[in-house]
């Protein structure tokens, strides 16, 4: 069962929470969010997030998922039995489980990518198409994405990949595949970040990203910065509660959140580098690429601009197809852990329970030639709405609900036990954390959204 598993290493447990931490949210989520909201004020303001909110939120999922040793509500239900907190954690399942329905999709559109920069087919020329232009990677954007065929292959090819990982189990799937695929991507990284900075105008992108202009610090800045530091940790949906349980009684918890949050936060700044200095190189600071399109269309819109394009587009979904892998990964792994522990299920049959959902769901948006990812709601596409509600809504509500646990209704001492190891360790960061989640975390949240609504 999940909440017997545990992971072998100190290398493997950082590299398999780093996986879970690094995904779409990083390489896809934080330029466009990055652009849309002020450049390097957005940056100063999302690192911000990450200290206050984001190291203490780690920390209280960690210390509730090891202490509990289960799934993201049975460990609730277990520290406090008859209490309604295992809400919490109902949200992070429910979080994570919206966010599969389209990450799965998306990771079927990167792998799709990945072969047609593989095959150079991304790269050729469209009839009566300007070649290399913008229109030209939004045709075949459309090509790929609004396809039939393809894009439900590629998608159930991810979700089969996904399904071999996670039926081996903790150490021979999850972690194996983590040692492996994190060291590649901070390597393809550096290439690409080293390659960037040799494009003409990199010193203009890098001061555009890194010099902040203070004025652009709004009410929705601060709560898309703070979507945005929880959706590229992975807080609030269960993924840290449920590999909290997988931690070793000797793993130090603070040294674990500190490194995977600055590591997380590396990977954000590294795709900074790479992306803005191709914008401004290229003349697309004009455009406006969020969503899809940047990964899509300006993306291969850059890489047409630099030497050897096939190369530098491979690398590139190579990066995003690792990404999306590894998330991918520990999305599904908290509410495989759910059906494992409460309902007693092996672990082969509750990934399937968690997974063939999401094979009918791709054929039926697929076979709707995209009808589904098209309808909107309260103006958001079907993609668009998951999103938002579960980065600026249902994350940091889960987050909230949680702190105000730990800081005033959890057992006495369990959060303290659980950041000293038992008294083993000494750990002089132990009040601070729990005066973060105790007072300063909810009432952050608390004071953002409100102001965020109260502007609009």
């Amino acid at each position: 069962m999940a909440n017997n598993s545990e992971f072998s290493s100190k290398i493997g447990l950082i590299a398999a929470t780093v996986g879970s931490a690094v995904g779409l949210g990083n390489v896809w989520r934080f330029p466009a969010e990055t652009q849309a909201n002020g450049g390097a004020a957005f940056l100063l303001v999302y690192v911000i997030c990450v200290l206050l909110f984001g190291i203490p939120v780690m920390l209280g999922e960690f210390a509730i998922g090891r202490a509990g040793k289960s799934d993201a509500i049975d460990s609730y239900r277990k520290l406090s039995p008859g209490k309604p907190w295992w809400i919490s954690g109902f949200l992070g399942i429910l979080c994570s489980y919206l966010i599969l329905t389209f990450y799965m999709v998306v990771s079927g559109w990167t792998l799709e990518y990945l072969y047609q920069s593989l095959s150079g087919e991304l790269f050729t020329p469209i009839p009566g198409v300007e070649e290399g232009s913008n229109l030209q990677f939004a045709d075949r954007m459309q090509e790929y994405v609004a396809g039939i065929w393809p894009p439900m292959v590629w998608t159930w090819i991810t979700i089969t990949i996904c399904g071999a990982v996670l039926c081996m189990g903790v150490q021979k799937g999850i972690e194996r595949v983590s040692n492996i695929l994190m060291p590649l991507l901070f390597l393809i990284l550096i290439i690409l970040c080293v390659t960037a900075m040799t494009l003409p105008k990199a010193s203009e992108g890098l001061a555009y990203f890194f010099h902040p202009d203070f004025s652009k610090i709004t009410p929705d800045v601060c709560i898309s910065a703070l979507g945005q530091a929880f959706f590229s940790l992975s807080l609030g949906m269960g993924t840290l509660i449920t590999y909290g349980s997988y931690f070793k009684k000797d793993t130090n918890l603070t040294k674990t959140a500190f490194t995977v949050s600055i590591l997380d936060m590396l990977v954000a700044i590294l795709v900074g580098m790479i992306i803005f200095p191709g914008v401004m190189s290229f003349g697309l600071e004009g455009e406006s690429f969020g969503g899809s399109a940047l990964v899509f269309v300006t993306f291969p819109e850059i890489f047409n601009r630099m030497w050897c394009p096939q190369l530098w587009s491979s690398l590139f979904f190579i990066l995003l197809s690792v990404a999306a892998l590894t998330s991918s990964i520990s999305i599904a792994e908290v509410s495989i852990a759910y059906f494992s522990n409460h309902f007693k299920m092996k672990r082969i049959p509750a990934t399937c329970m968690v997974l063939i959902p999401l094979v009918l769901l791709s054929a039926l948006s697929s076979l709707s030639n995209g009808v589904l990812s098209d309808w909107t709601i309260f103006g958001y596409t079907i993609f668009g709405a998951c999103d938002a509600f579960t980065a600026n809504i249902l994350m940091p509500l889960g987050a909230f609900i949680m702190a105000v646990y730990l800081g005033w209704f959890a057992p006495k001492g369990m959060m303290k036990d659980q950041l000293t190891n038992g008294g083993t360790i000494r750990n002089r960061l132990a009040g601070t954390v729990m005066f973060l989640l105790k007072w300063i975390t909810p009432i952050l949240i608390v004071i953002i959204f409100g102001a965020s609504v109260l502007m609009k």
